[in-house]
C-alpha cells in the first residue's frame, strides 16, 4: 500500500515537469491511490482554522512549517518545526503517525501538497492550517481563538 502510494506521489512530481501539451495516462496502481485519497478526504480536507485552536491545543500538536528556514527564522508559530515543503516527504520519518500534524506554510497552497502526500503514505492525522500563516496572524495567532470568542 505504501508502495502504491509512493508511486502515485512520484508520478504526480513526475507530471508536474511536463509542458501542458503532454499528458500521460494514468496506471491502474495510481488511480486507485488517488480514488482512495479521495474517498478518505472530506469536504475541507482535514483543514483548521486558527479560530477553532486555543493555545492549549498548540501543544498537543506537532506544527509543522514547511516554509524556506529564511522565512521561519522571520517569524512562526512558537514550538513549530521547520522542515522546507519540498523535503518533508524525504524527511517524513521524523513524523509521529500517533500524533496530530498541524501542516502550513504562508497560503496553504504548499502546505496543501505536503498533507495530500503524507496522507497518501498512510499518516490519517495530518490537518492543514487554513489559510495559512498568513491568516493564522491576521486572526490573532495564538489569540485567534479567544479573539473570535469575544467577536459572538
Amino acid at each position: 500500500m505504501n508502495t502504491r502510494r509512493l508511486t502515485l506521489t512520484l508520478a504526480l512530481a513526475a507530471a508536474a515537469c511536463f509542458p501542458p501539451g503532454a499528458y500521460a495516462q494514468a496506471d491502474k496502481a495510481t488511480i486507485n491511490a488517488l480514488e482512495g485519497y479521495f474517498d478518505f478526504a472530506d469536504a475541507n480536507s482535514g483543514t483548521i482554522m486558527a479560530e477553532q485552536l486555543t493555545a492549549e491545543d498548540y501543544r498537543k500538536l506537532l506544527v509543522l512549517d514547511v516554509r524556506d528556514a529564511g522565512q521561519f527564522a522571520k517569524d512562526h508559530i512558537p514550538g513549530a518545526m521547520n522542515i522546507e515543503w519540498r523535503q518533508v516527504f524525504a524527511q517524513r520519518t521524523k513524523l509521529p503517525k500517533d500524533k496530530t500534524i498541524l501542516v502550513y506554510c504562508n497560503t496553504s497552497s504548499f502546505a496543501g501538497q505536503v498533507a495530500m502526500a503524507l496522507r497518501m503514505d498512510g499518516y490519517e492525522n495530518v490537518r492543514l492550517l487554513h489559510g495559512g500563516y498568513n491568516e493564522w496572524k491576521a486572526a490573532g495567532g495564538m489569540q485567534a481563538s479567544s479573539r473570535a470568542g469575544k467577536k459572538s
